[in-house]
């Protein structure tokens, strides 16, 4: 006998909204689904008439409402920001005491914050759920960072662990293979509760900046073969298919190798030479660098990876300036071989140094809001379905399950050993790089970071006593205890009175 009311509702049935809502069809869970044009709800309904779970379509909020059985659990992907909003004061008026709304969309954690307790002041619970794995991992598996009152994620849990991407136990390798109506069995789901009110959505948040630099550095290790070596794109990509195999096992190195072998279908060249080289972005990465400013954690890669970005969208600026500003001519002349090996070091060199810093400013932020986050957790559920998905991200549950109060991953003693002997050939790669003028922010932020991170001296003495002179700003002593200030009386001549 069919269920009478619906276990869940969506509302929102753009490409996401419709391929969340039939995962969860087809885990055997009852969905309503509601769009604000009533055609496309009709369309996708009459479209998949024969999922395990059902999909229930409704013409009017008020009949999409009533479709759900209590407490209700109502998602919304929608357009973050001010369409969020939109929805949720429409949907207020027609819930009940302790009924559910999840947010899977790309929010800002502040608006979550807001929402969650402007809902809890009304009677009602709020999650704000990340949702990462694009359009394939909403359909047959995302990674879900959930944050909200830890009662309502219990009432959650059941669907949001069915539906998520599962990884095998033993390898913490993705397990694939879910097609329509037949999802994955077993497995661990990639989804755990993340903490409360907008810790959801700050750590997707940081999944997105930690993801623009993981693409911002392969791109300049594709731009270092082709630069430095004159390398043509199916031999990159079968370097990168080669990479896929070892330490570097990523989502992204899959696709990137996939994108390298690819043709263009029009010209019949290489795809990736007749793409525009001009990325654009939607702001996920601007926020996390913002909120690394905000604390003061240093996280210059991540920025970097947006700057990147911000300077190949000035296209036309950079093909003029291409004819007046002249570059060195040197060129590399040693070994394709040991060059290879040495960019695959810097961008694993890299990739460490991006996370360290994703990881590090993670923990300041828990600190900010009073969350409770578990880093090892958080490496695990990014193991699988999300963008960032790599076999890497088991060896940070590893250090995390070694030391959970671990500083920096550079303490840990895999990262430690790792670096240590590769750190040789990211030198050796950033050095040529700048020899010969090709722009690598990311690797060089990041060799930078690395560099300044393990120096017990930092020339920001000298800044402070700057500082000091044309401020007044104090400083504190070497031979003193930490916390106490002090200040020198400088002479007049030439000291504006200014804060910096």
């Amino acid at each position: 006998m069919a269920k009478e009311l619906s276990d869940i509702g969506l509302i929102g049935l753009a490409v996401m909204g419709q391929n969340l809502a039939l995962n969860i069809a087809d885990h055997g869970f009852k969905i309503s689904v509601y769009n604000r044009t009533t055609e496309k709800t009709d369309k996708f309904v009459a479209e998949n008439p024969n999922t395990p779970g059902g999909v229930v379509g409704s013409k009017t909020l008020e009949e999409f409402v009533q479709s759900i059985a209590k407490p209700r659990k109502i998602i919304i992907l929608v357009q973050a920001g001010k369409g969020t909003d939109a929805v949720i004061d429409s949907l207020i008026p027609l819930l009940d005491s302790n009924d559910i709304v999840i947010d899977g969309g790309n929010a800002l954690w502040t608006d979550t914050i807001r929402r969650e307790k402007n809902l809890r002041d009304k009677g009602l619970r709020f999650i704000g759920s990340g949702v990462s794995g694009g359009e394939e991992g909403a359909r047959f598996g995302p990674s879900l960072m959930p944050g909200g009152e830890f009662n309502a994620w219990k009432e959650l849990k059941p669907i949001w662990q069915a539906v998520a991407a599962k990884v095998d136990a033993k390898t913490g390798k993705p397990i694939e293979g879910a097609t329509p109506g037949h999802p994955v069995k077993g497995g661990v789901p990639c989804t755990s509760y993340i903490g409360e009110n907008g810790a959801g959505h700050y750590v997707k948040m940081v999944h997105n900046g930690i993801e623009y630099g993981d693409m911002q550095m392969i791109c300049e290790a594709y731009a270092l073969m082709q630069g430095l070596l004159g390398l043509k794109a199916h031999e990159m990509g079968d370097i990168f298919s080669k990479w896929n195999d070892g330490i570097l096992d990523s989502f992204l190195i899959e696709i990137t190798a996939d994108i390298l072998h690819q043709k263009d279908p029009t010209s019949k060249k290489a795809f990736v030479d007749v793409v525009l080289d001009t990325a654009g972005q939607k702001g996920t990465g601007k926020w996390t660098s913002a909120s690394a400013l905000d604390m003061g954690v240093p996280a210059p890669t991540v920025a970097e990876a947006v700057f990147a970005r911000c300077l190949s969208a000035v296209k036309n600026e950079r093909v003029a300036a291409s004819k007046i500003l002249k570059g060195p001519k040197k060129k590399y002349k040693g070994k394709k071989k040991a060059l290879i090996k040495a960019i695959h070091d810097a961008l694993y060199c890299s990739k460490i140094c991006s996370y360290a810093q994703g990881f590090q400013l993670m923990r300041e932020a828990q600190k900010e809001f009073n969350w409770k986050l578990n880093f090892g957790e958080i490496a695990q559920i990014w193991r699988g379905g999300c963008i960032i998905r790599a076999v890497f991200l088991q060896k940070i549950t590893d250090a995390f399950t070694r030391k959970p109060d671990l500083a920096n991953l550079f303490l840990d003693p895999y990262f430690n050993k790792t670096v240590k002997k590769a750190q040789a050939n990211w030198r050796k790669v950033i050095s040529l790089a700048v020899e010969c003028g090709v722009p690598v922010p990311t690797f060089s932020s990041a060799l930078a970071y690395y560099d300044g991170y393990r120096s017990a001296r930092l020339p920001a003495n000298l800044l402070q006593a700057q500082r000091d002179y044309f401020g007044a700003h104090t400083y504190e002593r070497v031979d003193k205890p930490r916390g106490k200030f002090f200040h020198i009386d400088w002479p007049e001549k030439n000291r504006p009175q200014i804060s910096v």
